[in-house]
């Protein structure tokens, strides 16, 4: 079902610093077919340490019976510039010494991601993408991708993301940073260096992903005599292990500098004429909870966005609730392009969200909220919309079925280590 490839772009890569890469490889995954119309894309822009392999961290929203599926679209993903999963990175070979950059890979940009992204569509052909989808550092990279190069993209959604990266989440990765240069082995220039501290770093990241209900529910003791070995001490360590066994603290530094990087207003009139600048057909979707990036962000991308649909959900999961609540995602998701099609209000507060989110994690309805009214003329679209009612009947029997004892809670949130 998936393909997975890696384009080297022959010419040199220019960063916004000014500095270039020389023989920049993309790694990226790709399921099902371009249609003769060429107008089936969904470009799926991944978040901080997920990978291309995009039907492996967003099941629910992408795979074989969901909203975005391999029968009916071409979904790509491709990994971020700096990222450990195939895309050139700090442990690639600098082709000038010989040896891994490590330290000397030059800073980028989240504009520098979408570079990247922007030449991979050229390499395959596509001239237009139907959907452009990503939350939190995806979400970034896709606002900016409307920005920059609006015209090829019809449709945007944007999870849990911003504008402007602000001083709370500044402030949190560089006490991640803080946490991995700590570990002296950082500077030992080997692929393992500042393993420690990439464990520790995790540690504080999963405090900004998560909310105090989540680890009410899923670390709390089921004895009272306790005075150590807390159920909550050892999610964090085993979390911390299991990202140094598939990532690198390289890679970690790198990205959460690119992620401060992210002000849509640079070098730009302001950040609202950029966002005022957008074509693409808009929905904005918030968590009311998220800790990290808080409802207000996505609020202003909705009123700053022409054309803008804003939804608001709540979620235990609080940040991360934009790879779990997938159930309600895809109602909102499937409504957005129905309006889009139709052109004609579609009140996704009629849908019985309850009915499909039977046991899921969050029984909350979403807030809609349309800042302006969308006039634009969009061309259909195809056939996800017409599986929709099959994906919505086919999430209430997996729902059904899952557990929601404290148990299965628990393995749902262990399932994350490979996204955020």
């Amino acid at each position: 079902m998936s393909s997975t490839h890696t384009y080297t772009h022959t010419k040199g890569f220019k960063l916004e610093s000014g500095k270039k890469l020389r023989g920049l490889q993309v790694a990226y995954h790709t399921y099902g077919k371009l249609n003769a119309k060429k107008n089936n894309v969904i470009w799926a822009c991944h978040a901080l340490t997920a990978n291309a392999d995009v039907m492996d961290w967003w099941k629910g929203l992408f795979g074989a019976n969901a909203l975005f599926n391999p029968k009916d679209h071409f979904i790509i993903c491709a990994n971020v510039v700096g990222s450990h999963y195939g895309t050139t990175n700090p442990l690639s070979t600098n082709p000038v010494t010989g040896l891994p950059y490590f330290l000397s890979f030059p800073e980028f940009t989240i504009r520098d991601l979408v570079h990247a992204h922007q030449l991979l569509a050229e390499h395959l052909g596509i001239e237009q993408i139907k959907v452009v989808i990503g939350g939190s550092l995806g979400g970034q990279q896709a606002v900016e991708w409307a920005i920059t190069d609006g015209k090829r993209i019809e449709n945007l959604i944007l999870l849990a993301t911003n504008a402007v990266h602000s001083p709370w989440g500044i402030a949190f990765n560089e006490s991640q940073r803080m946490a991995i240069t700590s570990d002296r082995t950082f500077y030992a220039q080997h692929p393992d260096g500042g393993a420690k501290g990439l464990k520790a770093a995790r540690s504080i990241a999963l405090l900004s992903y998560r909310t105090y209900e989540a680890y009410g529910t899923t670390q709390v003791e089921s004895v009272n005599d306790k005075t150590g070995n807390f159920r909550a001490a050892s999610y964090q360590n085993y979390q911390g292990e299991k990202l140094c066994k598939r990532f690198n603290a390289y890679s970690y530094w790198y990205l959460g500098k690119a992620m401060d990087s992210h002000n849509v207003g640079r070098g730009r009139k302001s950040v609202t004429d950029a966002l005022g600048s957008i074509k693409s057909n808009t929905l904005v979707i918030g968590i009311e909870n998220d800790f990290l990036f808080p409802i207000s962000e996505q609020q202003f991308l909705g009123q700053h966005i022409p054309g803008a649909t804003f939804h608001s959900i709540k979620s235990a999961y609080g940040h991360d609730g934009f790879l779990i609540e997938t159930n309600i995602l895809t109602n909102i998701i499937g409504n957005f392009l129905k309006e889009s099609l139709s052109k004609e209000s579609v009140n996704i507060e009629s849908v019985d969200i309850e009915r499909i989110d039977n046991g899921s994690p969050s029984k909350e309805r979403p807030h809609k909220e349309s800042f302006t009214k969308n006039s634009t003329t969009k061309e259909s679209v195809n056939s996800e919309l017409v599986n929709i009612e099959r994906t919505k009947k086919e999430n209430v029997n997996r729902t059904v079925n899952e557990s929601v004892n404290n148990e299965g809670v628990d393995k749902k949130i262990i399932k994350l280590h490979k996204i955020a």
